[in-house]
């Protein structure tokens, strides 16, 4: 990549997992009866056809990942799995309260923190606590993010037997002086039992999850952890730029900016192991993914259905997602909703019979028409303007902005239309910012998001 374009373009920018995104909420969050509104209103218009998608957030881990951005709650006291699972079931409930219809699951991702810190036999009171009042779609599909550490055999074979199918496990790196310094140790040995034993169980798909950036990676060690992954040939690989906010991740203070990669260092790293995934027939998908041929997500991108949210890219698309959980984050498509973010304020909360609402935001008829524009550019590589409910004053507003991406070879721009080039691929986040209204009427007075290098 020309080292010029890459310094011009690479500015703090949303990953765009939403529009708008978290910081611009309004600033009053939506009652919990207006809420409700919202979630009633999608649950109606898609339960029967496409069904309801459901993220988990299991906080606890047993040591601090230094890298990490997460909302956690470092512990050894397992004493805690049952009362945040009874917390979890109770919150589902509320939810269940407001459906005047049985819902239909398409979609479970128990995320974390470290969801294989809880007991097999708890996971399974849990899964079976939801999918008991729930119906299940035959093409539902199930996943979980395992630290490859701590699952074990009963992990993986009490999970499938409950419907999961989809493992995704948190490997970062394989070097071991980037283990150290990011406090995050597997060993290869640990990742291949953990792989070998989910495919003969059954699961069909593995991810895993790699970042480059991080402290004191090199060429060497990108290519060193690339080439083992090679070797047990996940089927999706999530490959993701390190996002350095220790402003609201102290923990990223172990290490500082002079132990860092950086602008063009850190975007050679990101090539090197594009480079290597292509050779291995991996393609890319997206913003930081990759996937063999035979896998879901490029099934997705090749018929026009690739779909983003708060959980990343996934091939189902459902106009509901209910987040439970600390911290969980719910889409209604006409809202956001963010709970309580402390573990003992969530379950008390939800114990009272509340849902437990920290923030979130109604989406104006304006956030439902940019949300499309970004969310196409950044799953399909172009956007329409054309029809009269696909334009209003800020997307009018945005094709300015257009123009000098458009002479750097970026994309190209039509009257009614825009489509990413090959070259403007790494740039999508920067073409999305072009409709960010609420960014541009608002400038950030600090630092709110990661380069996009």
């Amino acid at each position: 990549m020309n080292s010029a374009l890459l310094e011009k373009y690479n500015v703090p920018a949303p990953r765009y997992t939403s529009y708008p995104t978290v910081p611009y909420w309004d600033a009053t969050a939506p009652t919990a009866e207006e809420w409700k509104k919202t979630v009633n209103h999608s649950f109606h218009q898609s339960n029967d056809e496409q069904g309801i998608s459901l993220y988990i957030h299991l906080p606890f881990c047993e040591s601090l990942c230094t890298f990490c951005g997460c909302n956690t709650r470092i512990t050894v006291n397992h004493g805690v799995e049952m009362p945040y699972i009874m917390a979890l079931l109770k919150e589902w409930s509320l939810y269940l309260e407001l459906f005047e219809t049985t819902p239909r699951i398409r979609e479970i991702h128990l995320g974390g923190g470290t969801p294989t810190f809880f007991s097999p036999l708890h996971l399974k009171e849990l899964i079976e606590g939801i999918t008991s009042s729930s119906q299940v779609c035959e093409d539902a599909e199930f996943s979980f993010e395992a630290h490859p550490g701590n699952t074990t055999r009963a992990h993986l074979e009490t999970l499938y037997s409950l419907g999961f199918r989809r493992i995704s496990l948190g490997i970062q790196d394989f070097d071991q002086r980037v283990q150290e310094i990011i406090h995050r140790f597997q060993t290869y040995e640990q990742v291949k039992t953990t792989v070998e034993s989910a495919r003969e169980i059954g699961y069909t798909s593995v991810n895993f999850d790699l970042i480059y950036g991080l402290p004191l990676q090199t060429e060497q060690s990108i290519y060193h952890t690339i080439a083992r992954v090679k070797e047990l040939a996940p089927d999706r690989i999530a490959f993701y730029s390190y996002a350095h906010v220790p402003w609201v991740k102290p923990g990223q203070r172990k290490f500082t900016e002079a132990d860092l990669p950086v602008d063009y260092e850190k975007r050679k790293l990101y090539e090197l192991g594009r480079d290597q995934f292509k050779a291995a027939g991996y393609i890319e998908i997206g913003m930081d993914h990759f996937a063999l041929a035979s896998d879901s997500l490029y099934r997705a991108e090749e018929k026009g259905t690739l779909h983003r949210n708060f959980m990343g890219y996934t091939h189902n698309y459902t106009r509901l997602m209910i987040g439970l959980g600390v911290s969980s984050i719910s889409d209604s498509w006409y809202g956001y909703l963010q709970n309580i973010k402390t573990v003992e304020e969530y379950e008390r909360t939800v114990n009272k019979g509340e849902l437990p609402i920290f923030k979130g935001h109604l989406l104006s008829k304006e956030d439902l028409i940019l949300r499309q524009h970004i969310l196409n550019i950044i799953c399909r590589y172009g956007t329409s303007w054309e029809n009269p409910s696909e334009s209003c004053e800020a997307v009018l507003q945005a094709i300015p902005r257009l123009h000098e991406m458009e002479n750097d070879k970026l994309l190209h721009l039509r009257e009614h239309s825009l489509q990413v080039t090959p070259k403007g691929r790494a740039f999508l986040r920067n073409i999305c910012m072009a409709f960010d209204a609420r960014l541009w009427a608002k400038a950030p007075t600090s630092q709110l998001f990661s380069t996009v290098a």
